[in-house]
Order: structure tokens, then sequence, then C-alpha cells
């Protein structure tokens, strides 16, 4: 793996997102997550050695598979911390629905981009006309 000098040109930020599945089955969580991960990678020119870490949680309504294993299967991803976890329950709100939190180091002249993906665009729909 590439190290990639971490220096003053180098600030850390916490990338949000979401994306939403169309049922609670392996195959769809796959393809909502490796959608999900493509459009982080894309909109913020993410290497894998600027990701430091992901957090997956979703709805309790999607329990099919982890998340997570999904993102292990992106190459050169050996060193990127991911964890698992389940959104809190809250009366109304979307469902099947997938949330990150990716902490990545970006260039300071950089604008981080939090892609809103599927249904998930009502969460943020500031963010969600992002290409």
């Amino acid at each position: 793996m590439t190290k990639i000098n971490m220096n003053e040109n180098m600030h850390l930020h916490g990338l949000r997102g979401a994306t939403t599945s169309s049922s609670n089955s392996v195959e769809s969580i796959e393809i909502a997550v490796s959608e999900l991960i493509t459009a982080l990678i894309s909109r913020n020119n993410l290497h894998p050695e600027h990701i430091v870490s992901i957090t997956f949680s979703v709805t309790a309504d999607l329990d099919a598979c982890f998340p997570a294993s999904i993102a292990r299967k992106q190459s050169g991803w050996e060193e990127v911390a991911l964890l698992d976890c389940q959104q809190m329950s809250v009366k109304g709100d979307l469902e099947k629905c997938i949330r990150i939190l990716a902490l990545a180091w970006l260039p300071n002249d950089q604008a981080a981009q939090h892609p809103y993906l599927g249904k998930a665009i009502i969460l943020r729909p500031d963010r969600s006309n992002i290409s």
C-alpha cells in the first residue's frame, strides 16, 4: 500500500452520506452499499490510503447482511477500519436506510462532498444534487 504524507496540506474530514435499499435482501443491500461507496470515492477523489474509517448504520428493517462486509471487498481497503451498527429507531424515520460516516484525509483546497442517494435524498436535499 502506498503511504500518503498527511501533512499541513491535508485535513481530516467527516464525510456523511446515505442511501436506501429496495428490499431487505443481500443483493439489494450490496447494490445500495456499492453505489454509496462509489459515490463517496468519486465525489471526494479518495484513494484507499485517504480513508481512516467508515461506520455504517442501518435501520432495523435491514438485517440480511453487514454493509461493512460489502465494503471490505474494495481493493486496497485492508487498512480501512469498518464498523456496522444499527441506527437509532425513531418513529417515522426513512425505511431501509443505510447511512455512513467516513473519516478521510482531503486536500485543504478540496471541499468535502456528502452523497445522499435513492430515497435518502430527502434527508439532505441541499447535498443531493451534487454529481
